[in-house]
């Protein structure tokens, strides 16, 4: 017995909807769905899950936000209007079917599993590709895709895709993928070309094992051009070296001569004025709200810190309960917090804790929906204050990184994110700019979520030039990076604002080159190295335990540089002298193990 779940084929754990029972408001769901009409639909077992309805669709949306329900209950009348986790609208996504990312060739994808449920019957198929016929759907029809659909529930989902572009591009951004420089996955076409996946994929084993002959590598050389990849004893030109010329003396900036405490430094980032700012608006806020007695109690600037302190405790010592740092008991009695704020106080002012005028919030949330909003209003002048502080107090030395971070938060908001291979699960997503000799945080942005990411250059880029400020940092700077930002479009733009770069690079990047002649085999042994230049672009390809892409503006294809790795010889595993290029050395020298 198939499970229940959303029609559209969603995977998210969001509340369901029955299809309504109001004839004229049925009719424009169903048209939401299969894009035309149905003449007629009598079963009863389709579905919707909550993210195809805009926030005013809610009865309860503030009681689900604050944690009070679990399950959303929609209005009477209320009509789906949004496709998938972007909430995109029907006119953005129009009735063409043809699958592709927003910027690769000024489409939108249509959800493909609408359409996945659409072809389990030929008729249906047909009908909805029919230009000339009626834009009807008889019952016979109808029930066939229904029950098509419900079977294919729980055996069809290989056979389907993200329920939208965006959740796509989302899943690509978590695994360090940008969704336009990477482009969409192979397995994703359009409902034309769809029918014809298992075609497609044996043509392209066929040619590639044909044109890489046997090796498995898809050539895209047409035979015509004479470039090749390059051995080790081919000697490469050295590019040309720019100069060194910071805005500032790097290192440590305008620090006091009695700044020498913990506090002292703490407060070189959170000053007294911004202390005070806060207090002012927390007691303004704290006034408004009903819920936290009455009349309010306002709080000192002696009051927050103290409850900054109290957070910092919290993070030391570990409870499994907030009211276990106030507990008095023979065998457990923490007794740091009671003496220094209550606990009542406590929580009062970590629930009306304020960073901004509460006047411009509201004028900002009127501005929801639009591009006027501000994502950020809320936090954005202590936002802004740090990076502030963060550039005042500390000018980086030449060689930089640019990284993603998470930061840990508890609130339900949509700018939270997940990454591999970091110790957080969920939080705010950063891109920071650091120095590679101490690890200092120059500068740093927030991730505001797959919306607002560009569909012409991609996020990676986006977020680095943003980062690599000419006017700020100087000239000459060699940035470090990892494969999610590195590609030859970006590094030919920091080049021309006088920035080195080099990292990492996905073969299938675009800009990376396709030729074939003389490539690194897979089977080649430890050390084997290939390169190839574009002119001022280097790119690297080298044999360790696995294979290594490299890419860089202002490295030498091979200064005789050696590494010691286990290389097997005659069953045995032994430690050999191999080749390493120098670019490959210097990342894992500055980035890797910083």
């Amino acid at each position: 017995m198939s499970r229940r779940r959303c029609f559209l084929r969603c995977e998210s754990k969001s509340s369901l909807h029955l299809l309504p029972k109001h004839e004229e408001v049925k009719s424009q769901w169903l048209k939401f769905i299969f894009t035309v009409t149905p003449h007629q639909y009598i079963s009863n077992n389709l579905l919707l899950c909550s993210r195809h309805f805009t926030d005013g669709c809610f009865l309860n949306l503030g009681e689900v936000n604050a944690g009070f329900a679990k399950r959303l209950f929609i209005k009477d009348g209320a009509v789906p209007t949004l496709f998938g986790p972007s909430r995109a609208s029907a006119s953005q996504l129009g009735n063409s079917g043809k699958s592709g990312l927003a910027g690769e060739g000024g489409t939108v994808a249509r959800p493909l599993k609408t359409w996945h449920s659409l072809k389990q019957t030929s008729a249906t198929f047909d009908l909805l590709h029919s230009t000339a016929g009626p834009k009807k759907i008889t019952t016979n029809v109808m029930e066939d895709v229904t029950a098509s659909c419900d079977e294919d529930l729980d055996i069809c989902d290989l056979d389907s895709v993200a329920s939208s572009v965006d959740s796509t591009a989302e899943e690509m951004f978590i695994d360090g993928l940008d969704p336009v420089l990477d482009g969409p996955s192979p397995d994703i076409y359009s409902p034309d070309e769809d029918c014809n996946l298992q075609q497609r994929k044996r043509s392209r084993l066929s040619s590639t094992c044909s044109a890489a002959g046997g090796d498995g590598r898809e050539s895209e050389n047409d035979g015509l051009s004479t470039e090749r990849w390059r051995s080790l004893d081919e000697t490469d030109v050295e590019p040309l070296q720019l100069d060194f010329t910071p805005v500032q003396e790097p290192g440590p900036k305008f620090l006091p001569s009695n700044c020498s405490s913990p506090l002292q430094f703490f407060q070189l980032f959170f000053p007294k004025t911004m202390m005070q700012s806060i207090v002012g608006h927390t007691n303004v806020y704290g006034s408004k709200c009903k819920d936290v007695g009455n009349p309010w109690l306002y709080i000192s600037l002696k009051d927050l810190k103290s409850y900054i302190g109290l957070v910092i405790y919290t993070g030391l010592l570990k409870c499994s309960l907030l009211t276990e740092y106030w507990r008095e008991s023979q065998y457990f009695s923490p007794s740091l917090p009671a003496h220094v704020m209550s606990y009542q106080k406590f929580v009062t002012i970590a629930n009306t804790l304020h960073f901004s005028n509460t006047i411009e919030d509201e004028k900002n949330y009127l501005k929801k929906g639009t591009a006027a909003y501000e994502r950020f209003g809320k936090i954005l002048p202590l936002y802004q204050l740090i990076r502030e502080a963060c550039k005042t107090h500390f000018h980086p030395f030449q060689n930089i990184t640019i990284d993603e971070r998470i930061v840990a938060a508890q609130p339900r908001t949509g700018l939270k994110q997940s990454m591999e291979d970091k110790s957080t699960d969920r939080g705010y997503k950063l891109f920071a700019l650091t120095d590679c000799i101490c690890g200092y945080t120059w500068d740093f942005l927030i991730y505001e979520g797959k919306s607002c990411a560009s569909q012409n250059v991609g996020l990676s880029y986006e977020s680095v030039m943003a980062l690599m400020d000419e006017n700020m940092l100087g000239s000459g700077y060699k940035l470090f990076v990892d494969k999610f930002y590195t590609s030859p479009t970006l590094f030919r733009d920091l080049l021309c604002k006088k920035f080195w770069a080099c990292g990492p690079v996905l073969s299938t990047r675009k800009g990376f080159p396709k030729i074939s002649v003389n490539r690194l085999s897979k089977n080649a042994p430890r050390g084997t190295m290939r390169w190839i230049r574009d002119d001022n672009l280097l790119f690297i390809e080298w044999k360790d335990s696995q294979e290594v892409q490299m890419c860089s503006t202002f490295h030498k294809a091979y200064e005789g540089d050696t590494v010691q790795r286990k290389v097997k010889d005659d069953a045995l595993r032994t430690l050999k002298e191999v080749p390493i290029p120098a670019v490959v050395l210097d990342y894992n020298r500055l980035v890797e193990f910083q």
